[in-house]
């Protein structure tokens, strides 16, 4: 599968490529959609005078307790013509529903193929996934509706169980794993532990979903490096989620996820909701494109990432995404020091005596953020923890409370029953 060519083309090309589909799904929305009827009726709008990417300004945005508020009348689709329903995973509130039409899946197959592309993946070749294809998770459907789109085999192996992991890439020898970073840790314990050469093994590269893998330099994080410690295995990095139905997927290169603007329309915004200067840090806000289960104008993702504008050695010409820095809602100010939680992460990541961790964020009874850190440790000692708050402070300039617990207590937060992915953060802040 070649680079298609909108994302080799110049800005001005993929501009005018943008702003047609973009009056396109305005014209959509005004017949099928409820929910954005009633937003150009309320603003006074005619979408029909909305012809430029500038001209998406004059409307609100998008939130997320929109989406939850008025579910059912975000979905354009008549029922008969949902071919699947997927939702979010309610990490950060409730679970919102998505209805996809054959055209989304098909679109959902398009973009994975792209995610695959970047990673150097070809037809004949095979993946493993080690994500769920069932609990209304689209992540899992469309890495696999993707690898079919390329011509990409797939085992459906399905999330944990390292033994059983290892057991199909002996059997099958799959060239690359779809898995959360951190389980590969798992499965490079359980090969260490159980006599497997993992290094040998047919698998050289990861697509790892979930969790961070860069820092803003695009250098490796403290995960990433402790992997790649052990095995030299090729990690790409990934961001996507269920409402905009598309993924920004790092190539070989490693500086950043692309952008396939023929699938989406980025902002980025400061906390004023204005156009930060280029190549400045925001909230990015997405407008998706050929989308009919549900639609979205300027949705507000709630992640604060660094766009990159320069052309990549790949050949792409478009947008890049940085890591995420942070999600705005998870925000901390702690001892007078404002905090993300993946600055937390990297730091535990990259103290070997830490197994596994959760963090909560919780207020006091004056309204200031608290964090505590459960950690999981085979050993556990005074040394240990005096270590860990050092490596805080050194880091962070704060050291949160930190609190033992037995690895596989920790494992059992991390893991409720029925959840799709693990959870590290617990946000239990009164609303703001």
């Amino acid at each position: 599968m070649t680079i298609p060519p909108i994302e080799q083309a110049s800005p001005e090309m993929i501009k005018q490529l943008q702003e047609e589909k973009l009056r396109e799904m305005l014209k959509y929305l005004r017949a099928h959609s409820a929910y954005y009827r009633q937003v150009f009726t309320k603003h006074n709008i005619d979408e029909r005078e909305l012809r430029t990417l500038e001209d998406l300004r004059r409307l609100p945005f998008t939130t997320k307790e929109d989406i939850q508020m008025n579910n059912s009348a975000f979905r354009s689709p008549p029922r008969a013509e949902v071919a699947d329903y997927v939702t979010t995973s309610g990490t950060s509130g409730d679970p919102v529903v998505v209805a996809l039409t054959d055209k989304d899946l098909n679109r959902l197959a398009y973009n994975e193929s792209l995610s695959y592309q970047c990673m150097g993946m070809a037809a004949g070749e095979f993946v493993q996934l080690t994500t769920t294809l069932d609990r209304r998770f689209m992540a899992g459907m469309a890495y696999f509706l993707g690898a079919r789109k390329a011509g990409i085999g797939v085992v459906r192996v399905g999330s944990g169980v390292p033994e059983l992991q290892w057991d199909t890439i002996r059997r099958i020898r799959p060239n690359a794993l779809v898995c959360v970073p951190s389980f590969l840790l798992k499965m490079i314990e359980f090969a260490e532990a159980n006599g497997i050469d993992y290094r040998q093994c047919s698998v050289k590269k990861a697509l790892c979903i979930g969790e961070p893998i860069r820092n803003p330099d695009f250098s490796f994080n403290a995960l990433a490096s402790r992997i790649r410690s052990k095995w030299d295995i090729q990690l790409f990095s990934t961001y996507a989620s269920t409402e905009m139905a598309t993924a920004f997927t790092e190539c070989a290169h490693g500086v950043g996820g692309h952008h396939h603007p023929e699938l989406i329309i980025t902002e980025f915004v400061d906390e004023d909701g204005l156009p930060v200067a280029e190549g400045e840090p925001g909230e990015l806000v997405v407008t998706t494109l050929g989308v009919e289960g549900m639609p979205l104008l300027r949705f507000k993702t709630g992640d604060i990432v660094q766009p990159h504008y320069e052309p990549c050695a790949c050949g792409r010409t478009t947008l890049r995404l940085g890591p995420v820095i942070g999600r705005k809602n998870q925000m901390v100010k702690y001892k007078g020091t404002t905090l993300y939680p993946p600055a937390l992460f990297d730091l535990l990541n990259d103290i070997e005596e830490v197994v596994n961790y959760v963090i909560e964020i919780a207020s006091d009874e004056f309204g200031e953020d608290e964090i505590t850190v459960k950690i999981g440790s085979g050993s556990v000692s005074d040394e240990l923890l005096l270590k860990i708050k050092d490596r805080f402070r050194a880091k962070l300039r704060v050291s949160p409370k930190i609190v033992f617990a037995p690895i596989e207590e920790i494992n059992r937060i991390r893991f409720p029953e029925n959840a799709r992915k693990s959870i590290t953060l617990f946000d239990h802040r009164r609303p703001r």
